[in-house]
């Protein structure tokens, strides 16, 4: 078993308010800098930066992880993610058909890039991605389970878009074995105000800027022999699907 330091919510600059720096490579280096191991992307309602993200961790020697953070029709954050590439860009093939095609504001929202594996801009996505699906946060899991993924709530300490700031209240269903949390000081407060003592959590930084990915800090203890990304990833989505 070893430690490994993580972060599971990171967007890149396919995500609107993204920073257009916020390239496959650059993230991966300034993850490397920051001493994480682990690293999940997770743009809003896309994976198509990802094959161009797991070409960019496997120059920094870093475990990617393929996800998306998936809005609801409640207009409720969640990340999904997904233990092969392959099955997060069919995910993301199927996603596509649920989502409201509302054209892109670039001035207000950023050019929403789609990058290959060394940061050359080879798309534009052209429809506003962070706007609701109809997708219901009751139906999120089992949409994504039919891709081999698991998801969770997003953030449910911040007002925007989070589970409990929608609701009101932690729903008991859909039951989700996992939530994140942005701030750590707040995991005390929210596991006993919502009777959270069940669940595992994540904390993660919804990085939209470089400077917003955090030193090495939270990790997962994973048996890792004998060593492979592949290896560590599975026992990573064993430890989450518990």
């Amino acid at each position: 078993m070893n430690r490994y330091f993580y972060d599971l919510h990171v967007h890149s600059c396919l995500s609107p308010c993204a920073d257009n720096d916020n390239t496959p490579n650059n993230i991966a280096g300034m993850a490397t800098l920051c001493g994480l191991n682990i690293v999940a992307l997770t743009d809003h309602n896309s994976c198509k930066n990802c094959p161009a993200f797991f070409e960019a961790c496997r120059r920094y020697g870093l475990i990617p992880v393929a996800g998306a953070e998936l809005t609801t029709s409640e207009d409720i954050h969640v990340i999904c993610l997904f233990e092969e590439l392959e099955d997060a860009m069919a995910f993301d093939g199927e996603l596509q058909k649920h989502r409201m095609l509302i054209k892109n504001r670039t001035d207000i929202f950023g050019d929403q890039l789609i990058l290959d594996g060394e940061d050359n801009v080879i798309a534009t996505e052209e429809n506003f991605l962070s706007n609701a699906t109809d997708i219901s946060v009751e139906d999120a899991p089992k949409f994504v389970e039919r891709f081999n993924g698991i998801c969770y709530p997003a953030h449910i300490d911040r007002q925007a878009n989070g589970i409990i700031s929608v609701l009101g209240t932690f729903p008991d269903t859909p039951y989700f074995s996992n939530v994140e949390i942005n701030r750590k000081e707040k995991v005390g407060e929210y596991v006993s105000k919502y009777h959270l003592e069940d669940k595992r959590v994540i904390v993660s930084s919804d990085a939209h800027y470089l400077t917003d990915l955090r030193d090495k800090e939270n990790w997962f203890e994973l048996d890792d022999e004998p060593y492979s990304a592949a290896l560590v990833r599975k026992k990573l989505f064993e430890l989450l699907r518990q």
